[in-house]
């Protein structure tokens, strides 16, 4: 059986190793259109990669998903985070629990997880095969007969073949032209770019609760938020661009933001300072920030309520304290635009998930044709979740490859 898989990333080569240690002699290729494997594996995590996320119940884990959540119930159940932790772990590789839930290698190097990958792959007799630019793939003309794949002008002859090219617009179009359904592609996990005296010269400066949403929309998130030089990152802003993707998209990434700085609802939030205000009433407004805001950060806001820095807290009218209220808790920020973040650049979009059967990972309409990773219409929030995605898609596509 000769077994082809386009891509050399997460998926492509959990998808080899699979297909070659379940039956030994089986020719399995990747075929890799740039000069190095694995380059986002490489990149993720700051360069320590996070390679799944402590999140065990496959119920729990699809909702970190905005697309594929009902399509990946099925497929964790058959390989979930714990299996990943535990492929990696058999094969020498240990792994740790950070206190968000991210799991890393204990060396804290992305090379650990390469290293690994790279030596089961070579153990197995897979080949790789770098800068092949795929610009064609053909059917069986006949029940029995090989797919045809042109890789770098020569056409060559597989019995499988597996699409793992990730976001490649050109892959893309080859299969629109086999008639399969391909949902426009949009970014994903990007952070705003803002300009505003309000968070202007705070960067590096993060709040460990914000609670964000889009004005005028029900896109809503919580969790830490980074104030950057251009803008605004952090989780709480992530999920957010990753749920809102596809309406984002249609706003032109111009929109209003509204942040919750401390993460309190609004009802009790003034319920919160009335009582500050009645436990310190002599004391400075502006010297000492409260609900965990970064000292700087809450001098800012002060003063764009018009508080002056020799306010004390019992002279604080009505009036102020509703403007407090409302900068501390409903702040409206405007949004001019996005920045990718990092190198860990995700697309919302790809093969329409109805194309797909998800207990083998293959096309319902070409059979020998299977998918898996970033190329499906599949992505989620940061948290090592979109490699799970990549490395469930491969184990079992990589099974069902050479299945009888």
């Amino acid at each position: 059986m000769r077994i082809t898989i386009a891509g050399g990333g997460a998926a492509g080569f959990f998808a080899a190793i699979r297909a070659a240690e379940l039956l030994p002699g089986t020719s399995v290729q990747i075929l890799e259109r740039g000069k190095e494997v694995l380059s986002k594996v490489r990149v993720s995590g700051g360069g320590r990669c996070n390679v799944t996320h402590a999140c065990f119940s496959p119920r729990d884990l699809v909702k970190h998903y905005p697309r594929g959540e009902r399509e990946l119930l099925g497929p964790f159940h058959q390989f979930s985070c714990a299996d990943t932790v535990e492929w990696f772990e058999s094969r020498g590789v240990p792994t740790k629990i950070e206190a968000d839930g991210r799991i890393f290698p204990v060396s804290n190097k992305s090379q650990s997880i390469i290293d690994c990958l790279m030596g089961a792959a070579h153990n197995a007799g897979v080949e790789i095969l770098l800068q092949q630019r795929i610009s064609d793939f053909l059917p069986p003309e006949a029940p029995g007969d090989p797919w045809k794949i042109t890789s770098n002008d020569k056409v060559q002859a597989t019995d499988r073949l597996l699409i793992a090219t990730g976001s490649s617009t050109a892959v893309w179009d080859i299969l629109n032209k086999l008639g399969m359904a391909i949902v426009p592609p949009v970014p994903s996990l990007f952070t705003f770019n803002i300009k505003d005296e309000r968070i202007e010269g705070l960067p590096g400066l993060s709040v460990p609760a914000a609670e964000v949403h889009i004005e005028g929309s029900k896109l809503k998130s919580t969790g830490p938020l980074l104030i950057t030089h251009w803008g605004m990152s952090g989780p709480a802003i992530l999920k957010l661009s990753a749920w809102g993707a596809r309406e984002l998209h249609q706003h032109g990434y111009h929109f209003h933001l509204r942040v919750n700085w401390t993460g309190i609802p609004l009802q009790n939030l003034m319920e919160a300072l009335e009582q500050h205000k009645k436990a310190f009433p002599r004391q400075l407004v502006s010297g000492q920030a409260i609900f965990q805001l970064p000292a700087r950060l809450w001098r800012n806001l002060i003063l764009a309520c018009g508080i002056t820095e020799h306010r004390r807290w019992a002279d604080l009218a009505k009036k102020e304290m509703q403007q407090l209220l409302e900068t501390l808790g409903n702040c409206r920020f405007t949004v001019q635009g996005k920045s990718t973040f990092k190198e860990e650049f995700v697309t919302a979009g790809g093969v329409d998930l109805k194309e797909i059967n998800f207990k083998t990972f293959e096309s319902k309409r070409f059979p020998g044709l299977f998918f898996a990773g970033e190329v499906l219409d599949i992505d989620a929030i940061t948290g090592g979740f979109n490699f799970q995605a990549a490395w469930t898609g491969g184990w079992i596509a990589g099974g069902a490859m050479v299945a009888p």
